[in-house]
């Protein structure tokens, strides 16, 4: 595999505003993974680069959102948050009001759209925006943390330029917003692994849910049981998700990294470690096609901070570099990660493992029988 122009998407004013305390979604996860990334030498290599990345105008924001939606944030933040703003999920628990609210988001969804056209001009072969991710809006709609949806913004700025998109979504929340926007279209493709929807909020995202006209077999989901361990998941998009991921043959990759689907996140209750998500990542890379990832859900800072640095550090081809036992503890100031960056292996119970095998086989099946023929897959 050739050594990857890479980039890593940053910027200070990120760390300069925060969602209030009490909200789950903290803001200062990118600029901790950056810290960590300097720390460990993984950031500033020869063929890596930090790129500050270009605020989202109106009009680019307006290509997916409604302009009174739009207005609703900007005027909710001035102090008028009105009913009918509240109606867009404005003001709500996971949404809430903020000092700094459009700036962040014009920031965040303008840094996957800068992602996107940096790949599009050949300057880069990966980029990394940690700030990004967020799948659960709407055209007006604000949900799960989520404003402005910069995934579906990115995509739009690929699709225009006749490219041809595969979303893979490895966030343990469905991506509810991003499959919508793309619901009945054949060049975009939707894979998303997530806790089920009986289980985890959006109550999306079954594996019923294949798309429409046009689009029908172009939305794959695969929920997955409470209790999901490494090679459970693994085992999942080794056998449903890639062989649609080869046959699509997408020209650009997006790729959802979200890290709530570790062990002990306190929103969600898979048993991951961030193993499955840096093996995952490589077998991406072995498809050499150009990859925009983003950030996500994660809602236990410290191990999304060491999963993001190991996604990063696989997506650079940093991983390889062997950092010593030990090193990484050191270097980060905590015993907690001795070993580096990846997780220690967890011991899943027998009784466990059979009935989130069972489940997950069921879904396969259905996904075998009602997608993969659309496709000419058997």
């Amino acid at each position: 595999m050739k050594d990857l122009k890479a980039v890593f998407l940053y910027s200070p004013e990120w760390d300069a505003i925060n969602y209030p305390q009490e909200c789950p979604y903290d803001t200062s996860r990118a600029g901790k993974t950056r810290s960590t990334l300097l720390s460990m030498g993984l950031l500033g290599g020869k063929q890596q680069k930090e790129v500050k990345p270009i605020k989202a105008t109106r009009a680019e924001l307006e290509k997916f959102h409604e302009p009174a939606y739009l207005d609703a944030i900007k005027n909710a933040e001035n102090g008028h948050l009105t009913p009918e703003a509240f109606a867009m999920g404005i003001g709500t628990p996971d949404c809430p009001v903020f000092h700094g609210m459009y700036e962040y988001i014009s920031l965040a969804g303008g840094a996957s759209i800068t992602g996107a056209r940096l790949i599009l001009s050949g300057e880069a072969d990966v980029v990394f925006n940690p700030s990004g991710g967020s799948h659960h809006a709407g055209p007006k709609k604000a949900s799960g943390f989520c404003f402005v949806n910069d995934v579906v913004l990115a995509a739009m700025v690929l699709t225009e330029s006749k490219k041809r998109v595969l979303v893979l979504d490895l966030d343990v929340h469905h991506g509810d917003g991003v499959q919508n926007a793309f619901y009945e279209r054949n060049d975009v493709m939707t894979i998303s692994l997530h806790e089920s929807g009986k289980t985890l909020f959006p109550g999306t995202g079954f594996e019923t849910e294949i798309g429409r006209g046009k689009g029908e077999g172009y939305s794959i989901n695969i929920p997955l049981p409470v209790g999901t361990y490494d090679a459970a998941y693994e085992k999942a998009f080794k056998e449903i998700a890639l062989p649609l991921i080869i046959k699509f043959d997408a020209d650009v990759l997006i790729m959802e990294v979200g890290m709530d689907g570790l062990s002990g996140d306190p929103l969600a209750h898979l048993n991951l470690t961030n193993n499955v998500y840096a093996d995952i990542i490589k077998q991406i890379l072995h498809l050499e096609k150009p990859i925009l990832a983003t950030g996500g859900g994660g809602y236990n800072v410290e191990s999304t901070v060491r999963g993001w640095a190991l996604a990063w550090s696989v997506l650079s081809g940093e991983e390889e570099h062997d950092l010593g036992i030990g090193l990484g503890g050191v270097m980060l100031e905590t015993t907690e990660w001795l070993g580096g960056l990846r997780d220690r292996v967890l011991i899943t119970d027998v009784g466990i493992r059979e009935t989130v095998d069972a489940e997950i086989q069921q879904v396969g099946n259905y996904i075998r029988d009602n997608v993969f023929p659309l496709h000419g897959l058997t």
